[in-house]
């Protein structure tokens, strides 16, 4: 079914509006897609190749480049055995896949209560996985304990988790501690003789805006944790590097317990259920994608688009910070990283704040329950304050 309160249904009773934060792409200040002109060039390059099939496992020289820039953007890799990464139709897909290889039906899935909607529909509702959730959020911080709790909660034998930080709805980024208190808790259950599989969603991997957190994937914390530990990162660049139609994503293994005939099993498992399902990933991006990493000038293009997102985001926290009156009616919850943030309203109604703003003040947000989002990176710059004084003026009028 298509979700007809979900995010999509939402972003669609937005549009045209003068603001508009509910799209979960980068836009430029003045409303065009964020490009990297270095990818934009390959367009013109006449290079015939890209317009034939792909491998099913993806064309074997971006695998292989996306792999050095794993260990490169990831120290914490150094010295560990990981797969080869395989191509997937972006980060959805991969999902798919891993829904596909590791949950069966009636398999629980642990996941923090706040994640992206899409979840439901790729594990739940096509697996027939369930859903099982903790409380996202302890204070300014994430929730080990819930974690740790809800973990061994689960139903002995196979266990199977998602972490995806920086995380979607609430754009929070793990401290190292946290991540090692959650590795520490997988580990005790792998002790435990439990077989854990732990899928690492890493959409918004590097929009990373403060100093003290995980600038690293926690992937690296887990790929060598535990012979009982099948660590699954799904990462790409849509959201690394702008290219949210490209359709590119990567999964890569990595557990204690490894070789290279293990991961070559479990690479040939991955490429079978694409060749099966979609055939191959598109060519075309995949060769455009391998052509601007190895320009000299993509590099410089990708920070500095991303720095147009920080300065969004320094904006956000520094405007709420000096506004206490908000939280007469809403709080901030922990953000630091990636597209979004989130408000938790204390009249427990978003929905109601949601109408007021499509209707009275030209806005445009994405709301559930509770909790509206907040996506800083496609809101220009000079409309992050009157959009944030919108919400205020909106949840005075629900309030009454």
């Amino acid at each position: 079914y298509f979700p007809k309160r979900g995010i999509l249904s939402q972003s669609a009773a937005a549009a045209g509006k003068k603001i508009n934060a509910t799209i979960g792409t980068a836009l430029e200040d003045d409303g065009r897609p964020m490009v990297i002109g270095t990818l934009l060039d390959q367009f013109t390059s006449g290079d015939r190749s890209m317009f034939n099939y792909a491998p099913a496992f993806g064309k074997p020289e971006l695998r292989t480049l996306w792999g050095e820039g794993l260990r490169r953007k990831n120290p914490g890799l150094a010295g560990l055995a990981i797969s080869n990464p395989v191509a997937t139709a972006a980060l959805t897909h991969g999902l798919s896949m891993a829904g596909y290889l590791f949950l069966a039906e009636g398999d629980s899935l642990l996941l923090p209560d706040l994640y992206w909607e899409n979840y439901d529909l790729v594990f739940a509702n096509a697996f027939g996985a369930k859903v099982v959730t903790y409380e996202t959020f302890s204070g300014d911080g994430f929730h080990t304990e819930a974690f740790r709790k809800a973990l061994a909660a689960l139903p002995a034998g196979k266990k199977v988790v998602l972490l995806n930080f920086p995380n979607n709805p609430t754009g929070y980024t793990l401290s190292r501690k946290e991540a090692e208190e959650l590795r520490d808790a997988l580990v005790a259950e792998a002790e435990a003789g439990n077989n854990l599989v732990v899928l690492v969603d890493d959409a918004y991997f590097g929009l990373l805006y403060e100093e003290g957190y995980m600038d690293e994937s926690i992937f690296s914390l887990l790929a060598g944790a535990h012979e009982r530990i099948l660590a699954v990162k799904l990462d790409g660049p849509t959201k690394e590097d702008y290219v949210w139609g490209f359709r590119v994503g990567f999964m890569t293994f990595g557990c204690a317990k490894n070789s290279p005939e293990l991961y070559a099993a479990l690479e040939g498992k991955l490429g079978g259920a694409i060749r099966g399902s979609i055939s191959n990933v598109s060519n075309l991006s995949q060769t455009v994608l391998l052509a601007a990493y190895r320009d000299p000038a993509y590099e410089q293009e990708r920070v500095a688009r991303a720095g147009i997102l920080r300065r969004r985001y320094e904006l956000l926290r520094d405007h709420l910070a000096a506004h206490p009156e908000y939280r007469d009616f809403f709080e901030p919850l922990p953000f630091n990283s990636g597209y979004f943030m989130c408000l938790r309203f204390k009249s427990g109604d978003a929905e109601k704040v949601q109408q007021i703003l499509l209707d009275e003040f030209d806005c445009g947000v994405i709301a559930f329950g509770p909790v509206m989002r907040l996506a800083f990176s496609s809101t220009p710059y000079d409309k992050i304050v009157p959009m944030l004084d919108s919400i205020y003026q909106a949840a005075k009028k629900a309030a009454g």
